[in-house]
């Protein structure tokens, strides 16, 4: 192997000059027989692969992620949770999720919070946000939800129409609603936000008791906010403000770190909880199922290259280990395909043998082969069927095996599930309970900045939810929309 410098052609060979293109004379043309030439350029017109649907804009950060309880192995089985001290190496990508790759860091917008834990038994991927809950319930309604959120397919622009008739119509998503135009909807970068799961999720012990859970990932660097004004400052002069903010504090010699909690619910509550344990527009309170500290999350070291360990990394919710399955969450259901499916389109379908992505703590074992940029040796001269008479990777057994899972005696269709009080409640809760009179005023403020977009008829119509959530909290939107409370029909009370 040379140990020279110099530049090279894409299969190896020395570039004798990279300035200048081979020419007839000194004023061309070009020849076509300047592979240097003809392959920069090529691979140049390559470079960009189809960005994210959602999520598009986004930084990343490894770590490690350490175990603090030794009593997390009583729920969960899972080898990376076995023992109190036991550290597990991981890569984090936050985001914002409805900009494109360009746009603002500090859009008022939801922030992605993927963890990949590198385990002994395959990578296990938790893909969340900062935020408990999420808009809608069933996946069958997210490319719906996301087309409002991008731009209006005429105009090309931001269109608060699409966006306050989507939410309008879909009561369910006031909770998150609320959320985002309270004071969390901004946050100051990523190191200063709280992540959560969002899902509820099973755990399952080596007695094979299972467990219902969630994840909170509560930041210790605290939690601090932009105003609407501050980011709108903010973003004149910086579009990557929290990208920028996450590099420097750890190329500075700092870390980012999260105190790592669950709350776990007795597998047999889920079927006589007063509200459906799986819905994810819902949180679950705190007095009936307490935080409870299981490990704590640092990021220490930045990515050598962007795009080879930031764009590239994949993330999906169906990567579990064994003592960790899905739940019936509808929306988490339809997430368990949709995000593989995502990165086979943008990465391909070898995309887990890219490094960033790969299970490099496991021992990789299976019979896939083939497939565009195959890099791993295709598992070499074994035998790509099973079961053989030669040798290879066997099956786990009863390990690796899920938890069997009782449904009830339900019949296979479409439900319509009813818009309850319960829908309200917790939206209103945060607004009167939780928020203090600044907060409320803030996130009224922000709410009917953002309302004031769309047409009379639309903002009619979500005041009414406002309303039946808590009624000072609709009056006070309507208030500063202009709109006359006594020509909005009122609302059912709680």
């Amino acid at each position: 192997m040379s140990n020279n410098n110099n530049i090279t052609t894409s299969n190896g060979a020395p570039v004798d000059d990279n300035q200048h293109s081979l020419t007839v004379g000194p004023n061309g043309p070009v020849l076509l027989q300047d592979f240097h030439l003809i392959d920069k350029l090529a691979h140049f017109d390559r470079e960009r692969i189809p960005e994210r649907v959602v999520h598009a804009k986004g930084a990343g950060a490894h770590g490690y992620f350490e175990v603090t309880s030794n009593d997390v192995k009583n729920y969960c089985k899972a080898n990376f949770l076995s023992r109190k001290g036991k550290r597990t190496p991981v890569f984090v990508r936050f985001s914002t999720v409805g900009g494109e790759k360009g746009s603002s860091d500090v859009a008022r917008d939801p922030r992605g919070f993927a963890v990949k834990f590198y385990t002994e038994e395959g990578n296990y991927d938790l893909v969340g946000n900062n935020t408990p809950v999420f808009f809608i319930r069933d996946a069958i309604k997210f490319p719906d939800f996301i087309h409002t959120q991008k731009r209006n397919p005429q105009t090309n622009l931001a269109d608060a129409n699409m966006v306050w008739d989507f939410w309008s119509q879909h009561p369910e998503s006031l909770h998150q609603v609320t959320i985002l135009f309270s004071d969390r909807g901004i946050p100051d970068g990523y190191r200063h936000m709280n992540g959560y799961g969002s899902h509820t999720f099973k755990w399952v012990n080596s007695n094979s008791d299972a467990y219902w859970v969630k994840y909170h990932f509560k930041t210790e660097s605290g939690i601090k906010n932009l105003t609407t004004e501050e980011a709108e400052e903010i973003q004149k002069g910086n579009l990557d403000y929290s990208t920028a903010d996450l590099f420097n504090h750890i190329e500075n010699g700092g870390v980012a770190a999260w105190k790592v909690c669950v709350q776990i619910m007795p597998y047999e509550d889920a079927s006589t909880y007063k509200f459906n344990p799986f819905d994810v527009t819902k949180v679950w309170p705190h007095e009936d199922y307490p935080l409870i500290e299981i490990g704590r999350m640092v990021l220490n070291r930045n990515p050598a290259n962007y795009f080879a360990e930031v764009e590239q990394s994949a993330f999906s919710p169906s990567h579990f280990v064994p003592g960790i399955e899905p739940s019936p969450d509808k929306m988490l259901q339809g997430r368990l395909f949709s995000y593989p499916d995502t990165h086979r389109h943008r990465l391909g379908v070898n995309y887990q043998q890219i490094p960033i992505n790969c299970p490099y703590a496991a021992r990789l074992r299976n019979h896939q082969r083939d497939g565009n940029m195959t890099v791993d040796g295709n598992g070499g001269s074994s035998h790509n069927y099973d079961p053989n008479s030669f040798g290879g990777p066997k099956q786990a057994g009863s390990s690796a095996a899920i938890k069997p899972f009782k449904m009830d005696n339900s019949l296979i269709k479409k439900y319509v599930v009813p818009i309850q009080d319960i829908d309200y409640y917790q939206a209103g809760q945060l607004y009167s309970k939780v928020l203090n009179d600044d907060e409320r005023e803030r996130l009224c403020q922000n709410l009917a900045g953002s309302l004031k977009g769309a047409n009379k008829e639309i903002q009619i119509k979500q005041v009414q939810h406002f309303l039946r959530a808590n009624q000072n909290y609709g009056r006070r939107i309507a208030e500063l929309l202009n709109l006359d409370l006594n020509s909005i029909p009122q609302p059912s009370k709680l």
